[in-house]
Protein backbone atom coordinates (compact mmCIF):
# COMPACT_ATOMS: atom_id res chain seq x y z
CA UNK A 1 0.00 0.00 0.00
CA UNK A 2 3.16 2.57 1.14
CA UNK A 3 4.47 1.79 -2.51
CA UNK A 4 1.69 2.33 -4.34
CA UNK A 5 1.11 6.08 -2.35
CA UNK A 6 4.54 6.63 -2.97
CA UNK A 7 4.45 5.57 -6.81
CA UNK A 8 1.56 8.16 -7.51
CA UNK A 9 3.00 11.18 -5.31
CA UNK A 10 6.13 10.73 -7.31
CA UNK A 11 4.64 10.73 -10.67
CA UNK A 12 2.10 13.78 -9.69
CA UNK A 13 5.23 15.26 -8.36
CA UNK A 14 6.92 14.61 -11.81
CA UNK A 15 4.27 15.59 -14.27
CA UNK A 16 3.58 18.91 -12.30
CA UNK A 17 7.72 19.80 -12.11
CA UNK A 18 8.20 18.43 -15.94
CA UNK A 19 5.23 20.99 -17.10
CA UNK A 20 6.20 23.86 -15.71
CA UNK A 21 9.68 23.66 -16.90
CA UNK A 22 8.55 22.30 -20.61
CA UNK A 23 5.84 25.39 -20.08
CA UNK A 24 8.77 27.97 -19.29
CA UNK A 25 11.28 26.21 -22.23
CA UNK A 26 8.95 25.38 -24.88
CA UNK A 27 5.87 28.03 -24.55
CA UNK A 28 6.53 31.02 -22.48
CA UNK A 29 10.54 31.50 -24.15
CA UNK A 30 8.66 32.29 -27.62
CA UNK A 31 4.95 33.58 -26.55
CA UNK A 32 7.24 36.70 -24.32
CA UNK A 33 9.36 37.55 -27.48
CA UNK A 34 6.94 39.89 -28.94
CA UNK A 35 5.48 41.54 -25.35
CA UNK A 36 6.99 45.10 -24.75
CA UNK A 37 9.80 45.01 -22.77
CA UNK A 38 8.35 46.43 -19.58
CA UNK A 39 5.51 43.99 -20.10
CA UNK A 40 8.12 41.14 -20.16
CA UNK A 41 9.59 41.67 -17.03
CA UNK A 42 6.52 41.81 -15.88
CA UNK A 43 5.26 38.80 -16.78
CA UNK A 44 8.54 36.91 -16.28
CA UNK A 45 9.00 38.11 -12.58
CA UNK A 46 5.36 36.95 -12.04
CA UNK A 47 5.92 33.78 -12.98
CA UNK A 48 9.25 33.46 -11.72
CA UNK A 49 7.86 34.12 -8.42
CA UNK A 50 4.63 32.04 -8.49
CA UNK A 51 6.80 29.05 -10.34
CA UNK A 52 9.23 29.38 -7.42
CA UNK A 53 5.79 29.29 -4.90
CA UNK A 54 4.48 26.53 -6.12
CA UNK A 55 7.31 24.14 -6.87
CA UNK A 56 9.37 24.52 -3.24
CA UNK A 57 6.52 21.72 -2.93
CA UNK A 58 6.45 20.29 -5.24
CA UNK A 59 9.99 19.33 -5.39
CA UNK A 60 9.66 18.40 -1.57
CA UNK A 61 7.02 15.86 -2.66
CA UNK A 62 8.99 14.11 -5.60
CA UNK A 63 12.11 14.03 -3.95
CA UNK A 64 10.76 12.60 -0.76
CA UNK A 65 8.90 10.12 -2.44
CA UNK A 66 11.63 9.02 -4.94
CA UNK A 67 13.55 8.96 -1.61
CA UNK A 68 10.99 6.39 -0.41
CA UNK A 69 10.68 4.33 -3.53
CA UNK A 70 15.02 4.35 -3.75
CA UNK A 71 14.35 2.62 0.13
CA UNK A 72 11.82 -0.19 -1.33
CA UNK A 73 14.87 -1.04 -4.27
CA UNK A 74 17.94 -0.35 -1.76
CA UNK A 75 18.39 -4.12 -2.92
CA UNK A 76 18.50 -3.51 -6.50
CA UNK A 77 20.38 -0.06 -5.99
CA UNK A 78 23.38 -2.19 -3.57
CA UNK A 79 24.47 -3.70 -6.79
CA UNK A 80 23.76 -1.92 -9.57
CA UNK A 81 25.30 -3.82 -12.12
CA UNK A 82 24.07 -6.79 -10.99
CA UNK A 83 20.54 -5.67 -13.50
CA UNK A 84 19.43 -3.66 -16.05
CA UNK A 85 16.73 -2.38 -13.28
CA UNK A 86 19.53 -1.58 -10.77
CA UNK A 87 21.57 0.05 -13.43
CA UNK A 88 18.73 2.21 -14.94
CA UNK A 89 17.55 3.27 -11.34
CA UNK A 90 21.25 4.35 -10.97
CA UNK A 91 21.48 6.31 -13.45
CA UNK A 92 17.89 7.99 -13.12
CA UNK A 93 18.58 8.90 -9.42
CA UNK A 94 22.17 10.01 -11.06
CA UNK A 95 20.87 12.58 -13.26
CA UNK A 96 18.50 13.75 -10.18
CA UNK A 97 20.84 14.47 -8.21
CA UNK A 98 22.59 16.39 -10.84
CA UNK A 99 19.17 18.57 -11.42
CA UNK A 100 19.65 19.48 -8.08
CA UNK A 101 23.25 20.39 -8.95
CA UNK A 102 21.90 22.78 -11.70
CA UNK A 103 19.33 24.68 -9.27
CA UNK A 104 22.51 25.26 -6.69
CA UNK A 105 24.17 26.89 -9.56
CA UNK A 106 21.34 28.95 -10.15
CA UNK A 107 21.48 29.75 -6.75
CA UNK A 108 25.32 30.63 -6.98
CA UNK A 109 24.78 32.97 -9.79
CA UNK A 110 21.59 34.94 -8.40
CA UNK A 111 23.72 35.55 -5.26
CA UNK A 112 26.68 36.68 -7.11
CA UNK A 113 24.81 38.60 -9.49
CA UNK A 114 25.79 36.75 -12.82
CA UNK A 115 22.57 34.99 -13.78
CA UNK A 116 22.30 36.16 -17.51
CA UNK A 117 19.17 35.47 -19.72
CA UNK A 118 21.67 33.41 -21.62
CA UNK A 119 22.52 31.27 -18.73
CA UNK A 120 19.17 30.84 -17.62
CA UNK A 121 17.34 29.76 -20.90
CA UNK A 122 20.76 27.32 -20.97
CA UNK A 123 20.16 25.93 -17.40
CA UNK A 124 15.98 25.28 -17.79
CA UNK A 125 16.96 23.31 -21.29
CA UNK A 126 19.35 21.51 -19.29
CA UNK A 127 16.68 20.50 -16.82
CA UNK A 128 14.26 19.34 -19.27
CA UNK A 129 16.65 17.95 -20.63
CA UNK A 130 17.62 15.42 -17.80
CA UNK A 131 13.68 15.44 -17.11
CA UNK A 132 12.98 13.85 -20.11
CA UNK A 133 15.76 11.38 -19.78
CA UNK A 134 14.91 9.94 -16.33
CA UNK A 135 11.47 9.42 -17.41
CA UNK A 136 12.80 7.32 -20.48
CA UNK A 137 14.52 5.33 -17.58
CA UNK A 138 11.64 5.05 -15.44
CA UNK A 139 9.65 3.80 -18.30
CA UNK A 140 13.09 1.65 -19.74
CA UNK A 141 14.09 0.22 -16.11
CA UNK A 142 10.77 -2.31 -16.28
CA UNK A 143 10.84 -2.73 -19.95
CA UNK A 144 14.61 -3.02 -20.97
CA UNK A 145 16.48 -6.13 -20.37
CA UNK A 146 20.14 -6.22 -21.25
Amino acid sequence: MMYGVLLVTHLLAAIAFIGTVFFEVCIWHAARRPLAETAKAAADQAIAQRSRHVLHGVVLLLYGAGIGLAWQHRGALSHPLDSSFGLLLSLKILLATSIIGHYLLLAFWLTRGRLSPARACWLRRSILGHMLLIVLLAKGMFYWQF
